[in-house]
């Protein structure tokens, strides 16, 4: 069943970066959509000025009666109020009901798809490939697991809507989700130990890529780092870090196929100017400057602090890190530790927690006592203010999956 040719859709987990995405594209074809989420955000609040009908809070009622296709995000629980309901009127009359990977696959099925997996560096290797082909002028449709700026109306989203067969979209690990996939093209940025609450161990997670692989089509082409290391042409980016020299270099091979040279591809990427939260330049204050970052792994801590570092010799690197999901900050708690001593001092917000319940064992307070002297556990960000006011010459990254960044407007007033 095509269930982008219907007419009325409801989302549950609007919200959330990549079920958004799919919002817009409806929204943008004249659809009549409708979601839920727990929170307001910028995201939810970008999509009623497109029409869409945002409910917060997830009530059975929400669900509009002649709904068609019910989409929601792997994160919404079976005894979600809306699921129930969905999952009735689906039972009772032919209402269509997928999860947001199943609902990516389903387009990915009638596009030549480019997807770009890995556990680090994901979004910007696929951002930077939508920013290549666009000037191009392949003009391909783009979903991003964050917010890009487009090349033709100089506003940011994370959809990006093309006209030529080709999809270039993000594609997620977690519950083996990107296997919905059908791509020609798939790059694979790297491998790492992450979503230990689903997967058993590492080679767990190497046997999800390999699945992949082995579904693509005849014909198809996988680029891996053995591949893109050996892009020799220079690169010259706006973003700084050597790990977004890496994902340069695999978006750069990734495009060979179809007809772009590396030094062309080269070329375009110089005025690439990165994604939401992605070492986002926020702005400076009294002498201080100020970054958010979506790095929530050790590894992604330790390149976008190293950056940071390289960048600004002279100013002492503040990180402001709010953990997310507890299984992540206990199975890696030592690399957690590990990756923070980088930056001079480490403010440690409570830990942001969804598809969990909190079991109290592991804390912001035990991250921060475990780091050592330069660190310290924070609530809020009114004691983030107490603590860096009247400092000057410092690099201040707020970094974190999760709300973190909402705090950064307070820091700048």
């Amino acid at each position: 069943m095509d269930i982008f040719s219907k007419t009325n859709y409801h989302l549950l987990g609007i919200g959330g970066i990549g079920l958004s995405a799919i919002a817009r594209m409806l929204a943008l074809q004249g659809k009549k959509v409708s979601g839920s989420d727990s929170a307001k955000s910028e995201i939810t609040d970008d999509l009623e000025k497109l029409g869409v009908k945002i409910y917060i809070g997830q009530k059975a009622e929400n669900v509009p009666r002649d709904t068609e296709v019910v989409i929601y995000t792997i994160a919404i629980r079976d005894d979600n109020p809306e699921m129930i309901q969905a999952r009735k009127i689906e039972s009772e009359r032919g209402v269509v009901c997928v999860s947001y990977p199943e609902a990516l696959g389903k387009l990915s099925k009638n596009m030549f798809t480019i997807a770009i997996s890995g556990t680090h560096g994901k979004t910007t290797t696929t951002a930077m490939i939508g920013h290549i082909m666009g000037k191009a002028g392949l003009d391909p449709t783009i979903i991003v697991g964050s917010k890009m700026l487009s090349l033709t109306e100089k506003s940011e989203s994370n959809f990006l809507a093309g006209k030529s067969k080709y999809l270039v979209v993000e594609a997620c690990e977690y519950k083996r989700s990107f296997l919905n996939l059908t791509p020609q093209i798939l790059v694979i940025t790297n491998i790492d130990a992450d979503h230990l609450d689903y997967y058993k161990d590492l080679d767990d997670i190497k046997s999800a890529f390999k699945e992949l692989e082995e579904k693509m089509p005849a014909g198809s082409r996988v680029v891996r780092d053995t591949d893109y290391m050996k892009v020799y042409v220079p690169i010259d980016l706006l973003v700084p870090g050597e790990h977004n020299i890496l994902d340069a270099r695999a978006a750069i091979k990734a495009v060979e196929s179809l007809g772009i040279s590396n030094e062309k591809a080269a070329e375009y990427l110089k005025d690439f100017k990165g994604t939401w939260r992605r070492l986002e330049y926020k702005g400076e204050k009294d002498g201080n400057v100020f970054y958010d970052d979506y790095a929530h792994h050790p590894a992604e801590i330790k390149a976008s602090l190293s950056a940071l570092k390289t960048k600004y010799p002279d100013k002492e690197l503040v990180c402001v890190f709010e953990p997310h999901q507890q299984s992540r900050t206990k199975l890696l708690f030592d690399d957690f530790v590990d990756s923070l001593k980088i930056a001079d001092q480490a403010f440690i917000a409570p830990i942001f927690i969804t598809r969990e319940k909190d079991d109290g064992e592991t804390t912001n307070k035990k991250l921060a006592e475990a780091i050592g002297s330069s660190a310290f556990a924070i609530e809020n960000v009114e004691e983030l203010k107490i603590k860096i006011t009247h400092h000057q010459k410092l690099c201040v990254v707020l970094m974190g999956a999760g709300n973190i960044y909402k705090w950064t407007p307070e820091l700048l007033k």
